[in-house]
């Protein structure tokens, strides 16, 4: 039966199902009975205008007859069904192949190529997702930091304690994307991810998901270990031979996908060490900060604030600051905490989280500037990972030496004094606080271009500058301070051992990384012999 997309099929707030059958046959030009069925494919919002917001849905329909004339170009156009396709290789390894690391890279490269027939084994250096909640609920209680299993490591990779937004700028003409969503649906994730125009899953619902994933993968075959730490590789003749796990245990393995996260600073310490082809890169170094999320869904949605169709709002903000760096809103976490994501001990980090309902009274987001190799304060190839350490330890300082998160008023931060007391706004956190000055815990240059753009996303959003939002200390881990190179194959300079993911310095989030998982897996499979 025929198939059609409309694009922009522009409703109001207060719609229902039958307005959009309505607006499906004012623009394929037909009636009711035509209509055998639809799909939404994507849900936005248009809020340019906040006394009469819009949604725009991008619909797939079945008619029962053809409509291929007088279809409105740019809007309608006849459609094929299409999905994601997995290449053809041969699966006659003598090998089966390693994957390091069980974060979303790892999970979704593992997942395709056990679909493929390959059954992989995944080696994670910390604990299941079950253990994993614990260890890092009693983490938040100040039961101590277990620097193999905490925000950082294990099942799932840091995005399973994140707000597990699923936004990507990554293109999808091989519906990869597709490939994810679906199968993060078939996991128990919401539905709606499929085709809101901003999908995120929630911590909560995060940690259910990333388990059925691992079953799934176990039950085509591949195989998950925990505790699994890989401390070598073995090469041969220019290639990886197999890799040594917690410095025993030997498994042969042929191909390895080294899908690591960007904490993982004892691997990359090992791995530069090998002499395997790296560089330094850019991240971004800043601080958490906190608003009623009252105030911010006012300021995007003006009077329909609170309109029972419309999403929690969100923002996305950038600057320039008078030295000439950017300076960003990051993992932007509506209805949100801050979070306590360190990972080794003597060093403080936080990051964002969200549930899916995003029901938290304080927005947050991170407020971070571009941090260049030339700042790194040395040449060596690891010199931004110790720069990273620095800001860590300070903060750990800052904090009072007991992994408290350091917190600070805007308006104190704005005088360079330490705060001694909280305003209206009151931190919504998971692990302990604790009052502070955080200019010592950031580089001068980095806490003036933070100031100055505040004060210019001030004029976006009203009260973004307000002297009783709260900032916290500090978001170092935007991303990592390394890449892994590769070739146009997708391996690097060893043979067979191919970099993927957000450690290796190819992605940024749960989406990006889950689809350079799947290209990976993709390579592997085209290379085989």
């Amino acid at each position: 039966m025929p198939l059609y997309r409309i694009q922009q099929l522009k409703l109001p707030l207060e719609h229902d199902e039958a307005d959009v059958v309505e607006r499906i046959c004012h623009d394929l030009r037909t009636d009711r009975a035509d209509v055998k069925d639809f799909r939404i494919e994507r849900k936005s919002y248009d809020a340019r205008d906040r006394a009469r917001i819009l949604v725009i849905y991008a619909v797939r329909v079945e008619t029962l007859r053809s409509h291929d004339r007088g279809l409105r170009p740019g809007i309608l156009g006849a459609v094929a069904e299409r999905g994601y396709s997995f290449p053809e290789g041969r699966r006659d390894l003598d090998t089966r192949p390693v994957i390091v690391g069980a974060g979303p890279a790892g999970y979704f490269c593992a997942l395709l190529l056990a679909e493929a027939g390959y059954r992989p084994i995944v080696l994670e250096r910390g604990e299941s997702v079950e253990m994993r909640s614990a260890r890092v609920s009693a983490f938040f209680d100040g039961k101590g930091l277990d620097s193999e299993s905490n925000i950082q490591f294990g099942e799932g990779g840091a995005g399973t304690y994140s707000d597990g937004k699923l936004t990507t700028s990554v293109s999808d003409e091989a519906f990869r994307n597709s490939k994810v969503l679906s199968e993060l649906v078939e996991a128990g994730a919401p539905p709606e991810i499929a085709y809101l125009g901003k999908p995120h899953i929630g911590t909560d619902y995060l940690v259910g998901v990333v388990r059925k994933l691992r079953k799934k993968i176990e039950a085509l075959g591949g195989e998950v270990r925990f505790g699994s730490k890989v401390t070598a590789l073995r090469i041969s003749g220019g290639r990886v031979a197999g890799v040594v796990v917690n410095g025993e245990e030997e498994i042969e393995a042929s191909v390895v996908v080294l899908a690591i996260g960007h904490s993982s600073r004892d691997t990359f310490a090992w791995l530069a060490s090998s002499g395997l082809a790296m560089e330094r890169k850019a991240f971004a170094l800043g601080l958490r900060i906190e608003h009623p999320q009252e105030m911010i869904s006012r300021n995007q949605f003006g009077p329909l604030f609170g309109h029972r169709n419309l999403p929690v709002a969100d923002y996305k903000l950038t600057a320039r600051a008078a030295d000439g760096r950017g300076v960003y809103t990051f993992c932007m976490c509506p209805g949100g905490r801050v979070v306590n994501s360190s990972s080794e001990a003597g060093m403080v980090v936080c990051n964002g989280m969200s549930d899916f309902a995003r029901d938290s009274p304080n927005a947050n987001s991170a407020v971070v500037v571009t941090v260049r190799p030339e700042d790194f304060e040395g040449g060596g190839l690891l010199d931004g990972v110790e720069y990273q350490r620095k800001w860590e330890r300070l903060a750990f300082e800052a904090g009072g030496r007991d992994m408290s998160m350091p917190v600070q008023t805007l308006g104190d931060f704005v005088a360079g004094r330490k705060s001694s007391s909280l305003g209206l706004v009151r931190p919504e956190t998971r692990g302990s606080w604790a009052l502070a000055n955080l200019e010592t815990c950031l580089p001068p240059y980095v806490a003036t271009a933070i100031k100055q753009g505040i004060q210019d996303f001030d004029r976006r959003i009203r009260g973004f500058a307000r002297s009783d939002a709260v900032l916290t200390g500090v978001e170092s881990r935007t991303s990592s301070p390394l890449r892994i190179l590769r070739d146009s194959a997708f391996e690097s300079s060893l043979g067979g051992l191919y970099p993927c993911g957000e450690g290796a310095g190819y992605a940024g989030g749960i989406m990006s990384s889950a689809i350079d998982g799947i290209r990976v897996a993709e390579a592997i499979a085209r290379e085989l012999p």
